[in-house]
């Protein structure tokens, strides 16, 4: 399959899942008609969106899988989820990134793959509460210095704190290595984003953490996948209206970029021909 096939078929499966969630559930022969495929493609989809947990088939369609505000995934099992278009987002988001700056990346698998492309920005002073990002940097710095490289290498800080099953560090050590910060850019990873409920997480620690990066940063990008928008965790920590740029992959249906653009002065769609990085300055 190459890469429009792959592409129009991600946003195909975002459409379904939008459908689904708005909706409670669809029938297989509705979705024939709305999308104009054949019915075997829609059960394909189907089978996808149920192997990565969003939907649950039942016979003739499918219905959102209602999952507890409260269950929190682990770190390998979000990491095998959405791989391309993690990848698009990290690459935006990197370009955001100024030689030279502080930045903070919290906890997830998206700031995990954007620190694979970070390593490459020199001078940065990174703070991150997630071992996994802050393995990443060690490992660069540990290549780099049996090359022969280290000026220009990142400065990385790891806060203390009480590990999650995200593999993020939280509680009153990592909040109080956070209060007397500040940041140029906060590069955010969410559990799951929405109108209502703003920025939210199933992990109460991680909530407080969350809030003390983005009361230190004078940019906060969130850098999430489709799939997390309509999510809701138990705690939500930021409203949209704190958040200044959303990185975002193209399976986002136009219904919620719509509704994205009325709260968000910025939103790039990573992975379309036309995406731009928004501009790094932030102010």
């Amino acid at each position: 399959m190459n890469d429009n096939q792959n592409l129009l078929a991600e946003q195909r499966r975002a459409m379904i899942l939008d459908e689904v969630r708005r909706r409670g559930g669809v029938r297989v022969n509705e979705l024939t008609r709305k999308l104009n495929v054949s019915d075997m493609t829609v059960r394909r989809d189907l089978d996808t969106l149920a192997r990565q947990g969003v939907v649950e088939k039942v016979h003739g369609g499918a219905v959102p899988v209602v999952e507890a505000s409260t269950h929190e995934p682990g770190f390998e099992a979000k990491s095998a989820l959405e791989l391309s278009a993690k990848e698009d987002i990290a690459r935006a988001a990197a370009a955001m990134a100024v030689p030279g700056s502080a930045i903070a990346l919290s906890g997830g698998t998206t700031t995990y793959a954007l620190a694979q492309h970070l390593v490459d920005v020199p001078d940065l002073t990174v703070v991150t509460n997630s071992v996994r990002v802050a393995d990443v940097f060690h490992a660069a710095q540990s290549a780099g210095a049996a090359g022969g490289r280290g000026p220009g290498a990142a400065m990385v800080v790891l806060t203390g704190g009480v590990r999650t099953p995200s593999d993020s560090l939280v509680g009153p050590v990592a909040d109080q290595a956070i209060r007397s910060l500040h940041f140029d850019v906060l590069f955010l990873g969410v559990h799951g984003i929405s109108v209502e409920a703003g920025l939210s997480t199933p992990n109460l620690g991680e909530a407080e953490t969350n809030r003390r990066f983005v009361r230190a940063a004078r940019r906060v990008v969130v850098v999430a996948d489709h799939t997390k928008w309509g999510t809701v965790g138990l705690s939500s920590f930021a409203t949209l209206e704190e958040v200044d740029t959303l990185v975002t992959d193209a399976g986002l249906p136009e219904r919620a970029r719509r509704e994205i653009a009325e709260h968000l002065p910025g939103l790039v769609v990573a992975g379309e021909s036309d995406d731009r990085p928004a501009t790094p300055g932030g102010g």
